[in-house]
């Protein structure tokens, strides 16, 4: 599993990495086995245990700070005031269903809807953005009358099993559905080209791909895409190459859902939508995970003439999902973002720090391939030393785990995992660039020296 590649299972522990576990650690471990089962993972060779957050950092259960560099569900910060306040403060008035009539529901709509295209006018609620992505694809399913689908190559888009099916970074003991295909991943660092070449490039892949579904039998239906790439390694450039394709999935009678769950919300910096920084409007734009800062809570915006296709004949509802405690945690989110300028904030932030992690790589050339983003969200890319930008995977790995020691937390990304996903709470401090970046540079230093 390329995007996990950092999460070990528990015979993992048991055989290579026991010896350096604490006796506290390993009772854990084996509690967790005991009682959760194999499917949960954990991240780590020496697991964290944390206990408390705030802001952008978290500490362990022997009081050790650690800087989040990966957790983009607390988009707003770990233990946000402004969203516990809100939330505490529903949860004593009131927790229901929709199908009663509630003002805030109304009143957050109308201004997350302010927040996108004019052609995007309405808007759906469910828990997790698993549930998003499966509703989006039956809503393109209906209004296209397809079934075929397009994404990435190392796409994440849920754990149904619809979802599941369209998410080949669960790797190979996940199997795709036969009406999937994957396009290419956009990776400008490889293909060496120009912009317009490398733009060229993808609206043929896509033309391609859209082909080769019909071919087989299955309708073009959708091309569902995280408009990062984040899955498959984190491509954000060059601006615009997106929209070209989405122009072709529009020629072909298709719909492109933009699945925002991770670089929405003002995370890229550049716009408040992933998809914005092409020039996009979607047809379909899914959202989860930082929209409640970690309280459960989803959403599905589309064109009304998209959505109606599905909700004229089918109803849709979900018990839990845009219910009045979790609506207050996405309303404290959204107004924190504004009062707090946190796009800026990411711009600003993101290009000081892809700044300092460029001058790591002028250090470390044979180590580091390639720096890349959009504000607080990047790529920093390990490769061996041999010219030809061989992907490091194992050169990755040790770097996350020593950063580990370092008290800094982070994942990987992409189909060889040799790529640090760093995509920190928005609040991340400048100040907290120079722990990062030096110690991501005294860690390659000890790994080539090795």
């Amino acid at each position: 599993m390329a995007t996990e590649s950092s999460i070990m299972d528990s015979n993992s522990f048991k055989e290579e990495y026991t010896s350096m576990l604490s006796p506290q650690t390993k009772e854990m471990i084996d509690r967790r086995e005991r009682y959760l089962g194999g499917a949960y993972r954990l991240f780590y060779r020496k697991p964290v245990n944390l206990v408390r957050g705030e802001g952008g950092y978290l500490w362990d259960a022997d009081g050790n700070k650690y800087l989040d560099m990966y957790n983009n569900v607390a988009g707003v910060g770990h233990c946000n005031p402004k969203v516990v306040d809100a939330v505490t403060e529903q949860m004593k008035l009131l927790n229901t269903h929709t199908r009663y009539l509630h003002e805030r529901i109304l009143d957050y709509s109308e201004e997350l809807l302010a927040m996108m295209p004019d052609e995007i006018d309405k808007i759906m609620y469910m828990c997790t953005g698993s549930e998003a992505n499966d509703l989006a694809l039956r809503v393109a399913q209906e209004y296209t009358g397809g079934t075929g689908i397009i994404i990435s190559e190392e796409a994440y888009h849920g754990t149904s099993a619809l979802t599941s099916g369209c998410s080949p970074s669960l790797g190979a003991g996940q199997p795709l559905l036969p009406n999937v295909r994957l396009i290419k991943t956009p990776d400008y660092y490889r293909h060496g080209g120009t912009a317009e070449e490398f733009t060229a490039w993808y609206v043929s892949e896509m033309q391609k791909t859209i082909d080769e579904l019909n071919a087989a039998g299955y309708k073009f239906s959708c091309f569902l895409a995280d408009s990062i790439f984040s899955s498959d390694g984190v491509h954000p450039n060059p601006v615009g190459f997106l929209k070209e394709a989405v122009d072709v999935v529009h020629k072909n009678g298709g719909v492109f859902i933009a699945d925002e769950v991770q670089p929405g919300f003002a995370r890229t910096g550049d716009a408040f939508w992933g998809f914005a920084r092409h020039g996009i409007i979607p047809d379909m734009i899914t959202m989860g995970k930082p929209m409640g800062n970690g309280i459960p809570i989803s959403g599905l915006a589309a064109k009304s003439d998209v959505l109606a296709a599905f909700s004229d004949k089918l109803p849709y509802f979900n018990t839990f999902g845009g219910n009045p405690v979790s609506i207050a945690a996405a309303q404290a989110v959204l107004s924190y973002i504004k009062e707090e300028n946190l796009m800026e904030h990411c711009k600003k932030a993101g290009g000081e720090l892809l700044k300092a992690l460029n001058e790591v790589k002028d250090r470390h050339p044979q180590s580091v391939g390639d720096v890349r983003g959009a504000g607080l969200f990047l790529g920093f890319e390990l490769v061996k030393d041999d010219g030809k930008k061989t992907p490091d995977k194992d050169k990755a790995l040790d770097l996350i785990e020593m950063l580990r020691d370092e008290y800094i937390l982070t994942s990987v990304a992409g189909h060889y995992g040799n790529i640090l996903k760093l995509r920190p709470p928005m609040v991340f401090k400048e100040s907290d660039i120079d722990w990062f970046a030096s110690s991501v540079d005294k860690c390659l230093t000890k790994i080539e020296n090795k």
